[in-house]
């Protein structure tokens, strides 16, 4: 757990102001995970878990790195990532904050279905526990956050169910889960039902 948070990828990062508007709806849907406990901080680490993020014309709209403890959430705790590059474990953003360790990881949910226009990372124990090998389930050894971790959600969508069941258990993150949808209602659906 105090491997949480911590950014793996070599972040281009330039300090600016957003060009785009961060949606109401994204915020709303932050901050209902965020009361419902499934992001937040972990208060004896200091460590914020779980992030969110929509597919925009311009890249992918997520929330910050270390933002987990923030309420209500604002348009600056939002970056963009206008490029990655999977296989030299790289992200390039902008926004007054980093984009969420997880990028990775939503970047190649969104390449794997064109469909998916929106993404929920949470983390919940028990959730985890009762999910984990019964829904698509990332290899155990395959860390959060890395070009490993992008290549098995590329497994996944090829060899698993996924697109059906639109959730993915992270089984090489304590907690960690992956819902996805069209849209945010769909992608929070998909979690309210299990949780």
């Amino acid at each position: 757990m105090a491997d949480d948070g911590v950014i793996k990828f070599n972040c281009n990062w330039s300090e600016e102001h957003l060009s785009i508007t961060v949606p109401h709806e994204l915020k709303l849907w932050r901050d209902k995970m965020h009361q419902l406990k499934l992001i937040g901080e972990y208060e004896h680490v200091q460590i914020g878990y779980g992030n969110i993020s929509i597919k925009v014309d311009e890249g992918i709209l997520i929330s910050g790195t270390q933002t987990g403890n923030i309420y209500p959430i604002k348009s600056s705790d939002f970056a963009l990532i206008t490029d990655y590059d999977m296989e030299n474990n790289q992200v390039t953003c902008k926004g007054k904050i980093k984009a969420s360790a997880e990028s990775l990881t939503h970047a190649a949910v969104y390449d794997a279905d064109k469909s998916v226009k929106a993404i929920i990372h949470v983390h919940n124990k028990e959730l985890w526990d009762r999910l984990i090998d019964k829904m698509p389930t990332s290899d155990r050894t395959v860390p959060y956050g890395t070009a490993k971790m992008a290549n098995e959600i590329k497994r996944l969508f090829s060899k698993t169910n996924v697109t059906q069941e639109k959730i993915i258990i992270m089984g090489g993150h304590d907690e960690g889960i992956i819902v996805f949808g069209k849209n945010l209602d769909e992608a929070g659906e998909v979690l309210l039902k299990y949780f």
